[in-house]
């Protein structure tokens, strides 16, 4: 096996035994970069040199004994996630020469490990979209086949991931964006509980949905990340203050007896693809035969989920990116007056899909439509929340498809916008309710597609979560 090939779990153990030293597995990260980025386009930006020193510096740590879970392991982030030091552009023209002074929270804690950054991955434009084709970079392509999209927005994180140019990643999840594409992509993904871990330092979309999380290659390697990047912020007020479990140890299922519900309505859906529900369906089965209880629940509100997520996101978002205008933060279109810079900056620097959901934003937000929009989804919001919170009273998780169709041909939904927003149709409701959703790989379709799983857990739930998702692995 090639060292970027390696899991957390293996590559930490071989570097504790000096089978090979960080320097050698980053360079071979690296060189996998190289073969493939030219075709995938998975990072906009690669710091080769930089992650070099890094490794050499994880290889002093190591011979003086003082290695840590992640010390030398090279991993790579979403470009919506600030870096220090490292450019970091949200796949959009308008950020292309931002360079942060710090790190993003989840980053920081990473890299006082002693960990590798290999680069910054390309995503939908500050995770606008659920296919990577809506990035001012280009879209991902699949490493599966590369006639299809990554997913999205986090596609080129999940992409790196699948296709062995890093150990693991880090992407952001705001309706999906974390699920969908390790999906797409076959590997796991986590959205956390929201307030579970930091959102300091992560370019704001919608900050009442936003969350960062793992994009790993097995269930364990999520644990180990999430256990060191959970907990507490001063620098972000939405954390949590409850203490984070060693959720790596605690991988085994005690006991059988978990009760999992099966929402009717997610295997319901128009349009969803045959050979998922049944490779869904065969997993749960499988389920039931290793002596756990399977319930068919309902979620009646979840037809909500979209329409309310499609307002309240545009509105956020409308919001969070007035900042963006070329004066305070990036690239300045000259022209003769402020206005112009304002307009230039912004139609140079947003591609559509942006500005499309700035004006409906700003539309739902005004004078006389607030009521009748933002306000009205938040109630409907509340109510998706109470959902949930009704059948988690009866089942200790869920499980659903994460998407109802397997990764679809690059082109085939871009011009479909109605199209592209029910891609979220599975992920987006643990969104809007804030609850903590994995994504594993439960084999491929005939084409060589990889098919995901959905688990939804409870509030703070993710340790149940990586129990049943490692049981089913």
């Amino acid at each position: 096996m090639n060292l970027n090939q390696l899991t957390i779990k293996k590559a930490h153990d071989g570097l504790k035994k000096k089978e090979f030293s960080s320097v050698e597995l980053t360079q071979s990260c690296l060189d996998r970069i190289k073969e493939r980025n030219p075709e995938l386009n998975a990072f906009i930006s690669v710091f080769e040199g930089e992650a070099i020193q890094e490794a050499k510096k994880a290889d002093e740590l190591i011979a003086s004994k003082k290695q840590q879970t992640l010390t030398g392991i090279p991993f790579c982030v979403k470009d919506a996630i600030c870096t220090a030091d490292r450019r970091s552009t949200a796949s959009a023209k308008i950020l292309d020469n931002y360079t942060p002074s710090f790190d993003a929270t989840v980053i920081k804690k990473i890299r006082e490990q002693g960990a590798v950054l290999l680069g910054k991955n390309n995503c939908d434009t500050f995770g606008h979209g659920a296919s990577n084709e809506n990035s001012m970079y280009g879209p991902v392509k699949n490493p599966h086949d590369l006639t299809r999209v990554a997913g999205g927005s986090s596609g080129g994180t999940a992409a790196a991931v699948a296709d062995h140019m890093c150990i693991f990643g880090i992407g952001e999840d705001t309706g999906g964006s974390i699920r969908q594409p390790a999906s797409f992509c076959g590997i796991v993904g986590l959205r956390p509980s929201y307030g579970r871990n930091s959102r300091y330092g992560i370019m704001p979309m919608a900050s009442s949905l936003d969350t960062v999380g793992p994009m790993t290659k097995t269930v364990e390697d999520a644990a180990i990340v999430e256990e060191i990047i959970a907990g507490k912020d001063s620098l972000d007020a939405t954390t949590v203050d409850v203490g984070v479990p060693k959720y790596s140890k605690k991988l085994k299922v005690e006991s059988k007896k978990l009760r999992i519900g099966v929402p009717k309505e997610y295997f319901e859906t128009e349009g969803m693809d045959e050979e998922v529900k049944t490779k869904i369906k065969t997993k749960i089965g499988e389920m039931e035969k290793q002596g756990l209880e399977i319930v068919e629940v309902s979620l009646p509100m979840t037809k909500y989920a979209i329409p309310v997520y499609y307002i309240i996101v545009p509105c956020e978002d409308s919001s969070n990116l007035g900042r963006m205008d070329g004066i305070r933060y990036g690239v300045r279109e000259e022209a003769k007056n402020l206005y112009d810079v304002y307009t230039k900056s912004r139609r140079a620097g947003f591609p559509d899909e942006v500005k499309r959901r700035i004006m409906i934003g700003t539309y739902a937000l005004s004078a006389g439509y607030y009521d009748a929009y933002y306000r009205k989804a938040q109630k409907v919001r509340t109510l998706i929340i109470q959902d949930f919170e009704r059948v988690f009273s009866e089942v200790d998780l869920l499980v659903t498809p994460t998407s109802p169709f397997p990764a679809f041909k690059l082109g085939e939904k871009k011009d479909d916008v109605l199209a592209m927003y029910l891609a979220d149709i599975f992920v987006a409701p643990a969104a809007v309710a804030g609850i903590p959703a994995i994504s594993v790989p439960t084999g491929n379709t005939k084409a060589g597609l990889p098919v995901g799983l959905q688990i939804i857990g409870p509030r703070l739930g993710e340790e149940k979560i990586f129990k049943l998702a490692n049981l089913i692995s």
